[in-house]
């Protein structure tokens, strides 16, 4: 946990904005592939979790299987998820032909307990509607960590991690905000104090390192493989391109 220690506000901010990609964006509007029937008429509601530790949508058994590696404080990685998200979802997944799996990638400590409040929904739809809220709502959380005093940020780092993480939630209101979503403090208190969640999200980081080459985030892959945008090509874009191709 060392890497992941807690840093004064400014080093925290850089964190999550040096790490995301500058990719510009992209607009496509393709017609889906030939749908697959679900088993409760829309793939998309259907979530379950992976061995891997990501969170998956949709058709566990779809041909196409396109992976995100996401970081909760990455700028680039919200306006993926507010602008070209849904075409994803609504083109691709839904039909059953394509999954689309999200594994949290954390690059500081307001990422580790934004992660770790997002996935105390588990393994349900739940977990992608308070995600992509994170990133609709982002700056707020910033700015609320902005207007925290430096002493009290410096304070954090003779905390246990758990109990840091839980601060940290507090101080960027991610609990109020969750609590107001349907998912109630007292259980994102339990979640962002579960040691063994908190190495889960630590370890996803660790194997995403030592498997893959991840230049930053959002990093996409399509069948294992990572989608790799060319100059000036967004990120839906380039990743529209690789599902087209693996069909």
């Amino acid at each position: 946990m060392n890497k992941l220690s807690l840093a004064v506000a400014a080093s925290l901010l850089a964190l999550g904005t040096t790490a995301c990609k500058q990719e510009p964006a992209a607009q496509n509007d393709n017609p889906a592939a030939a749908p697959v029937q679900a088993p409760n008429g829309d793939w998309s509601k259907l979530v379950s979790a992976t061995t891997e530790g990501g969170m998956l949508m949709g058709n566990p058994q779809a041909k196409v299987k396109v992976v995100e590696f996401g970081s909760m404080t990455c700028h680039v990685c919200a306006e993926f998820a507010t602008k070209d998200e849904a075409k994803l979802v609504d083109n691709y997944v839904k039909t059953g032909n394509v999954s689309f799996e999200f594994r949290n990638f954390v690059r500081d400590p307001l990422d580790i307990a934004i992660s770790l409040v997002t996935r105390c929904a588990g393994a349900t739809p739940q977990f992608f509607t308070l995600t992509n809220g994170i990133y609709a709502d982002q700056k707020s959380f910033f700015d609320r960590i902005q207007a925290v005093p430096q002493d009290q940020l410096a304070q954090l780092q003779s905390l246990a991690p758990a109990q840091q993480f839980s601060r940290m939630a507090q101080l960027a209101g991610v609990q109020e905000w969750a609590a107001q979503r349907g998912l109630p403090s007292g259980k994102t208190s339990q979640c962002l104090a579960n040691q063994a969640e908190i190495d889960r999200i630590v370890q996803m980081n660790s194997d995403a390192s030592s498997t893959y080459d991840i230049p930053g985030t959002p990093t996409f892959l399509v069948d294992g493989e990572e989608v790799k945008p060319t100059p000036n090509q967004g990120n839906w874009d380039a990743l529209e391109a690789a599902i087209k191709a693996a069909q």
